[in-house]
């Protein structure tokens, strides 16, 4: 009786091994290499060609506030904050103007004592004048009289008559002697009084170029707008990835020609970004926007396509190289809340699309430098390459396939290699 019932469990559990030894191989026979796949299929109908990107906000008119042309270094005394909104003619930066108005009280004392010299000048002009003519007037006369005096030679003796033309000649050499003297000091009063009168004009011009500069040193805004201090860079002779520099405060120095500030004209507010060449196509200016502003939320901002560039730039999107196009957008009402550098989501409206076969944009694939997609067939999935005609978001308008093809929404090659590469690293 015991050995029966041995017996029996024996079998019992030799039926029980042999059935799950059945299941296990027909499951083993039943999984493919395409089992566990997700797939897709090649539709027909319309497409939505929406773009999405991101962007960042920007003013079109900007206007940089630069420190003075004065030579030396220039103290800031006054200075508006970031984040201020100026007014066109506002005083929004200062400088110390100390310096300057010594070189013009020094201007002063050159042209006051340029004046009294070209005053001491004409006066001594004047005496001196007035002497030569004086000595001139008995010059004339004494040579009148010399001339009176040979007129009565004939009746002199030879002697005498010998005495009054030696007398003659010499009062004639006197009188052009005085004549020559008199022009010479008449022209050497001339060049010092230009001398002086070039002085003057350069004592003049000190003082009209300090008092530029000293107007020269209260800045005022040029435009409306947003008021920024810039970093100050003076002494910064190596700038490190991720360093901060501090903004500009009152009582730093710098030097002429410095960018100090920066005043936005936040009026007027528009968004950077960059397509991606694969939607460059799609888009065209004035296509209609929305734009998202990370910073004020559950509000759409309308806008257009304001332009586009017709030349790509090289960059990174995604994780792929790729080119990109810049874009501006132009939003259709100001509000007061924006600000410059505030980050955006941008909702392009392209074109709609109707009667095309497109793909969820999981299912493209990049293989051998081209697109490709895994079309799945009797032996599994087979890599084919497609000529892709539009992509949005998340749709591939293609061609090169027939509506109704199965696709493989992952890599089913790495997908297959996968389980092999785990196993190696195991060992």
């Amino acid at each position: 009786m015991k050995m029966r019932t041995q017996l029996r469990i024996g079998i019992a559990v030799l039926v029980v091994a042999g059935a799950g030894f059945g299941i296990s191989y027909s499951l083993a026979k039943m999984k493919g290499p395409d089992r566990g796949i997700p797939t897709a299929r090649v539709t027909r109908g319309s497409v939505d060609l929406k773009v999405y990107v991101t962007g960042e906000l920007r003013t079109p008119s900007t206007s940089l506030l630069m420190a003075p042309p004065v030579a030396g270094t220039l103290q800031i005394i006054k200075f508006a904050r970031t984040g201020d909104e100026v007014k066109a003619g506002d005083v929004v930066l200062e400088f110390d103007p100390s310096e300057q108005e010594y070189n013009v009280e020094q201007a002063q004392s050159n042209l006051d004592q340029a004046d009294q010299q070209i005053s001491k000048n004409k006066a001594d002009s004047a005496i001196s004048t007035s002497k030569d003519l004086v000595d001139l007037l008995h010059a004339q006369f004494d040579v009148r009289r010399a001339e009176l005096d040979v007129s009565q030679n004939e009746l002199k003796s030879a002697i005498d008559a010998k005495k009054n033309d030696l007398a003659l000649e010499e009062a004639k050499r006197r009188l052009a002697q005085l004549q020559d003297d008199s022009k010479s000091r008449v022209a050497s009063n001339e060049a010092n009084l230009a001398v002086f009168v070039a002085q003057r004009n350069k004592a003049l011009l000190d003082m009209k170029l300090a008092q530029d500069r000293i107007a020269s040193m209260s800045v005022k805004a040029p435009i409306s707008g947003l008021f920024a201090r810039r970093s100050n860079t003076n002494g910064v002779y190596f700038n490190f990835p991720g360093m901060t520099l501090p903004e500009y405060q009152e009582g730093d120095q710098t030097y002429p020609g410095s960018a100090i500030a920066t005043i936005m004209d936040i009026s007027q507010m528009e968004v950077f970004s960059r397509i991606p060449e694969t939607s460059r196509a799609d888009i065209n200016a004035g296509d209609a926007t929305t734009i998202q502003i990370d910073s004020i939320p559950h509000k759409d901002f309308p806008a257009k396509v304001k332009t586009i560039a017709g030349l790509a730039n090289g960059g990174e999107f995604g994780g792929e190289s790729t080119q990109h196009f810049d874009a501006t957008f132009q939003l259709d009402q100001p509000d007061p809340r924006l600000r410059p550098g505030q980050t955006t989501k941008v909702i392009i409206q392209g074109a709609q699309l109707k009667g095309v076969l497109y793909l969820p944009r999981q299912a493209l694939f990049v293989r051998a430098g081209k697109p490709a997609v895994f079309a799945k067939t009797g032996k599994g999935f087979e890599p084919r390459v497609v000529t892709i005609k539009h992509m949005s978001e998340s749709q591939v308008v293609i061609e090169d396939l027939p509506e109704g093809t199965e696709v493989a929404l992952v890599n089913p090659e790495a997908a297959v290699s996968a389980p092999g590469a785990a196993k190696a690293g195991a060992k």
